[in-house]
């Protein structure tokens, strides 16, 4: 049985799921969507096209689906947020709609969890089980892979690319792509190397091992970086040390790296 506060703005046309709550003095927008068993507590906003997935939980004072805070938007345009199911937004994130330069859409996937003053501009995606810790601010159209952390009070600069499982430390400044698996950290960030923490937990030992060895590969000798991810690629069967590869190919704003000495890794 869904449980809403008599003081609660939903406007004529929001969508409510089974078993939601939604707290004193929230306000849900008349195109917003609320999936089964979600809650929106106290004071937080679902704004614009916002739709939210199964067991989302948006805590008190944060506003989901605001306007993009970009100075070619008009007011009126199409503009949405949608976050997937078991994700947290917690106090005072503010998550904006997309815009016209991307679908105008924002995306999160499920089981992210967003903390205190975080902010995510307009057009981001990211994916599931992803982390931001408190205060991390992303630009627009930022790409974050499944299972990464971003370290508290740490900006990303618009259009970066950061890749699946990946850790960004926190006070850092990130301005150029992050390959899968690897750590970054520093103002400007760069890697430090593999995000060992994270592929412990969820990778095999022939993986790590792989991954190891590529990126000492990748950043060991003089050879430009794309030059030494094109020779793995025609000689590597390991797929995480390919999807690693095809990321710094595709890159467009560059990796931040250090040469890696044989005592860093």
């Amino acid at each position: 049985m869904s449980r809403i506060h008599p003081t609660a703005i939903i406007e004529n046309g929001a969508i409510l799921g089974e078993n939601v709550v939604i707290e004193a003095n929230a306000f849900i927008s008349a195109n917003s969507k609320i999936g089964y068993g979600s809650e929106v507590r106290q004071g937080a906003q679902i704004l614009g096209g916002t739709i939210l997935g199964n067991s989302v939980r948006i805590y008190p004072y944060a506003i989901i689906g605001g306007d993009p805070q970009d100075i070619s938007f008009k007011v009126g345009e199409t503009s949405r947020v949608i976050i997937g199911d078991n994700t947290t937004v917690r106090e005072f994130a503010t998550i904006n709609g997309g815009s016209q330069k991307g679908d105008f859409t924002t995306r999160l996937g499920k089981n992210c969890f967003i903390m205190n003053f975080c902010h995510i501009a307009h057009d981001c995606t990211l994916g599931d089980n992803v982390i931001l810790a408190n205060s991390a601010t992303l630009a627009g159209h930022v790409e974050v892979g499944s299972n990464t952390v971003v370290g508290g009070l740490t900006p990303v600069h618009q259009f970066v690319k950061i890749g699946e499982g990946c850790m960004i430390g926190g006070a850092s400044a990130l301005s150029q792509d992050i390959p899968p698996f690897c750590l970054a950290e520093g103002n400007r960030a760069v890697l430090r190397g593999l995000n060992l923490v994270g592929l412990r937990r969820r990778e095999s030992k022939e993986d790590i091992d792989a991954l190891s060895g590529a990126y000492k590969k990748l950043f060991k000798n003089n050879r430009p970086v794309r030059e030494n991810a094109e020779s793995i690629l025609q000689t590597t069967s390991n797929e995480k040390v390919r999807i690693m590869c095809e990321f710094i190919l595709n890159t467009k704003r560059g990796i931040p790296y250090e040469r890696v000495n044989d005592e860093k890794m």
